[in-house]
């Protein structure tokens, strides 16, 4: 015998659960400057891992921003999934 789960959305308190976040401009803000530091972290992180001594700091520069890039992207993915924003 299968077991599933089911989703059943006619409730109103399942409506406020499942429907898109009502966030006021500040929260949206701080949601967005907490991405950004986050990123700025991974991007510190995959500088550091790709700089090696007597290497140029080009390539670290280039990969750090590409991982900031990566990271922010993913995470405005997220929250534009959540309907956060």
């Amino acid at each position: 015998m299968a077991v599933g789960l089911r989703l059943y959305a006619n409730g109103p308190i399942a409506r406020k659960v499942l429907g898109p976040l009502n966030l006021s401009l500040g929260v949206k803000v701080l949601i967005v400057v907490i991405c950004a530091l986050i990123s700025v972290i991974v991007g510190i992180v995959g500088a550091l891992l790709v700089h090696a001594p007597g290497t140029s700091k080009r390539q670290a520069v280039l990969s750090g921003g590409g991982a900031f890039a990566g990271c922010m992207l993913l995470c405005m993915a997220v929250l534009g999934t959540l309907s956060a924003l």
